[in-house]
């Protein structure tokens, strides 16, 4: 937004989300979090951690709220917003996955209070970036991730 001016610095933070369909690919995971405010669903990823490829992070995040690996695919958008409240410039990933392997584990109760398979509708309403798309038509249209590793 032009002009948009700040009232405080911030700091930035990326976080890489992944959807992931069920087989007929009528549904996606969904994960509902514990936040201060109160519960709220979002697809399962999070904060990308120092050292971390967005593509890591995205597969550990889903490892860790889900229990289950994944095969991360394309970009399906990028998201930014800024948070007065904890001071950080958030920029969200959202990748394309598909899932290779584990069971459905609820193993973060402090952090994650449910996960679900929602239908696609009930869940554009919360993929931040994504909401007014056809999610089913992005995931074919991706656009690729490519880490390229140490530059010199």
């Amino acid at each position: 937004m032009a002009g948009f001016v700040t009232k405080q610095p911030f700091k930035r933070v990326d976080v890489a989300y992944t959807v992931l369909f069920d087989e007929p690919q009528e549904k996606i995971l969904m994960v509902k979090n514990i936040g201060d405010k109160g519960s709220y669903f979002t697809l399962p990823g999070g904060k990308v951690e120092e050292g971390e490829t967005l593509q890591e992070g995205a597969i550990r995040e889903v490892l860790e709220e889900t229990g289950l690996s994944v095969k991360i695919g394309g970009l399906l958008g990028v998201c930014e917003a800024l948070f007065e409240d904890s001071g950080h410039q958030a920029v969200f990933f959202t990748f394309s996955g598909r899932i290779t392997g584990g069971d459905i584990t609820l193993s973060m109760p402090e952090e994650i209070e449910q996960i679900v398979w929602m239908d696609i509708d009930e869940a554009k309403g919360y993929i931040l970036g994504l909401e007014d798309h056809n999610i089913k038509l992005i995931d074919q249209h991706s656009i690729p991730y490519v880490f390229k590793g140490v530059m010199g």
